[in-house]
């Protein structure tokens, strides 16, 4: 038996995180041979059945053949349980142990907890009541076979619910058992961000407050709440993005080299380290006209649709240097980048370029890397413009890249928490967003497909920005 043979447990099955994201992953990770023998086990409080379930994700795996969707079911179970019901679990116990018998699979089991926070712990708490999920460290995995559970985000809904979560499962788990998913570091820019710098002699050297003027790290949306109006009314976009995915982003593009092997536990002490080093200088937060309007939104919200951030860290390699955040809802382009803007250099000619050089990380859309330099005009000599030297991911590695989700998952199946989140880098983060939610800063109102509220021009008060994005 291979070590990576499991079975995959999704609790939260009848969601559409499992029917748009983890189920097309399972899919895809059979397809493409990355796992051969496994089980797949839905688990929700919905009476149903494990066809309806599997026929509900196949429209978002667009060229899924029967072939492969035969191989899926075959091996795949359902369980209807109320997850608050102790009882239930006993039953969910046999069930699994059923299965891997059938299947001649070993005691490897992955959970994946696709539920809201509120269900972390009861869940948590009762398969290891249950030794459904036992408590294993990396050296005993071995003898006894593994058990491994992802979080979903958001993990916790403030400081305090993240710190009691975090409490609940660490007495019943180890840390390498643990993986806190943000699926943005699962996306190939994003694991790339380390890479290119700290393989690249031409970009190392320069990582610091003395060749970079400022970062922008930018995630805009054409859409609005689409649908999650409830969801979305509890959180905003500081909880809901800023706190995760662009405080990860921030801190892989700020983190320092590592001195020796570029290790998982090297790479979240160093994270760590960024977010612990974060200060707020400025907020600018705005709602977009309509959004009071929107189906279950309260009609008196003033939950942010937008937010804007000027930080800095605190440290010698980024003293001075401003980190620009900035994300919304219905904003005029959809993109998700990140802009390394380099200082000037002492210009000696007569004529002088406008702008200094960037080098462009585009996420979403088109993703790749874009490295722009100042060039003569052809034919005329005393003018000069940028010209864009850009690497398209798309174009050299072809459009099957694996998804996120499917990356993550065929990860945490090998027990790489390289692209997972630590317990410390999630306490550092919501620091972050409690110190700016306690500030009570106003909320502008702002057009929809526009670039943000006015306000957004005072961000920075010292210096002018020019938004890339």
């Amino acid at each position: 038996m291979e070590k990576n043979d499991c079975i995959f447990i999704i609790l939260g099955a009848t969601g559409d995180l499992a029917k748009r994201k983890l189920i097309p992953a399972l899919y895809n990770l059979v397809a493409t041979n990355k796992i051969s023998r496994f089980a797949f086990l839905g688990v929700s409080i919905t009476p149903t059945t494990i066809h309806s379930v599997i026929a509900q994700a196949k429209p978002f795996v667009p060229h899924g053949t029967k072939e492969i969707w035969d191989i899926v079911e075959k091996n795949a179970y359902y369980y209807a349980m109320d997850f608050h019901d102790a009882s239930a679990y006993e039953g969910l116990c046999t069930l699994i142990k059923t299965i891997e018998k059938k299947h001649a699979l070993p005691n490897n089991r992955l959970f994946y907890l696709a539920t809201m926070p509120q269900h972390f712990e009861v869940i948590t708490q009762n398969i290891a009541r249950c030794k459904i999920a036992c408590k294993i460290n990396n050296s005993e995995e071995n003898q006894c076979g593994w058990s491994r559970v992802i979080y979903e985000k958001p993990f916790g809904y403030d400081l305090a619910s993240a710190k009691k979560i975090n409490r609940a499962i660490a007495r019943v788990f180890d840390e390498s058992q643990i993986f806190r998913i943000d699926h943005y570091l699962g996306k190939e820019l994003v694991a790339n961000i380390a890479l290119v710098r700290f393989t690249n002699r031409i970009l190392e050297p320069l990582w610091n407050r003395h060749h970079i003027d400022s970062v922008q790290i930018v995630m805009n949306e054409t859409v609005g709440v689409e649908g999650r109006g409830a969801f979305y009314d509890n959180c905003g976009a500081l909880k809901d993005v800023v706190q995760n995915h662009m405080l990860q982003i921030l801190s892989l593009v700020a983190m320092e080299a590592p001195r020796q092997k570029f290790t998982a536990e090297y790479l979240r002490n160093a994270k760590a380290n960024v977010l612990a080093k974060v200060k707020v200088k400025s907020v600018v937060l705005g709602q977009y006209e309509g959004y009071k309007k929107e189906n279950t939104v309260a009609p008196d919200s003033t939950t942010e649709t937008f937010a804007a951030l000027k930080v800095t860290i605190d440290n010698n390699r980024w003293k001075g240097v401003p980190f620009y955040l900035k994300t919304g809802k219905y904003l005029k382009h959809k993109e998700t980048s990140i802009h390394i803007k380099f200082k000037m250099v002492k210009c000696l000619l007569d004529f002088c370029p406008m702008d200094s050089n960037y080098l462009t990380i585009n996420i979403d859309p088109d993703e790749g890397f874009f490295l722009e330099l100042n060039v003569k005009v052809p034919g005329i000599f005393n003018e000069v413009v940028p010209a864009k030297m850009d690497f398209s991911h798309k174009a050299s590695f072809g459009p099957n890249t694996p998804k996120a989700y499917e990356t993550l998952i065929a990860d945490a199946i090998r027990g790489d928490q390289f692209a997972f989140v630590r317990s410390d880098e999630i306490i550092q983060s919501w620091k972050i967003i409690e110190s700016i939610i306690k500030e009570k800063h106003p909320i502008h109102t702002y057009t929809k497909k526009s670039t943000g509220p006015e306000a957004l021009k005072k961000l920075d008060t010292e210096r002018y920005i020019l938004w890339r994005a």
